[in-house]
């Protein structure tokens, strides 16, 4: 499974952006799909999660201002990112995992960093 992430940028605080990840390859359709994010000296974090059920899972620190969406016929994951803050400035990460992990051992894949950098 390989994931194409793409979106991320520069923006001003209070500004949006919307992140894009596409999987493509052996897809197994019981599966997670989410965008974890990691800044310079901290450790990568989860931002949001959703399900190929439509289950969403949000960080505190985003939540309200930040939404995750799926299009199953797509295999592709959205993070639309509003009233953003420099504190979300980080690389950006997709992740894609099977639900079903006795199914299939070894199905959890990242995609490619996107730099988002928010100015204040």
């Amino acid at each position: 499974v390989q994931l194409q992430a793409s979106g991320g940028g520069l923006v001003q605080a209070g500004g949006s952006l919307r992140l894009s990840c596409a999987a493509s390859g052996s897809i197994f359709s019981v599966n997670a799909m989410g965008w974890y994010r990691q800044a310079p000296g901290k450790q990568r974090e989860l931002v949001a999660a959703i399900t190929s059920g439509g289950s969403t899972n949000y960080a505190d620190s985003v939540k309200g201002r930040f939404t995750i969406s799926r299009d199953n016929a797509k295999n592709t994951v959205y993070l639309q990112m509003n009233s953003l803050k420099p504190e979300d400035t980080a690389v950006y990460y997709c992740r894609t995992w099977s639900l079903v992990a006795t199914m299939t051992p070894g199905y959890d894949y990242w995609g490619q960093g996107t730099l988002v950098t928010v100015s204040s």
